[in-house]
């Protein structure tokens, strides 16, 4: 398994870390994503390789920004 880590902008409450984990975790092939607005991080645990670009679309469809 292949731990993730994104830097993401906009969650700033709960409600925000929820929308982001529910959201990846539609996506074939994530195993477990924990979400922190304080920090501003994601981490995503996969099981196989998957391209970080699906994660990233995934989370600014729903409003939210991936920082590199």
């Amino acid at each position: 398994m292949k731990e993730i880590i994104l830097k993401v902008e906009g969650m700033v409450c709960n409600g925000c870390e929820n929308r982001v984990q529910n959201a990846l975790k539609t996506i074939e092939g994530v195993e477990n994503v924990v979400a922190d607005h304080t920090a501003g991080i994601v981490k995503v645990s996969v099981k196989e390789e998957l391209d970080t670009n699906v994660l990233k679309e995934k989370i600014e469809d729903i409003g939210f920004e991936v920082k590199e």
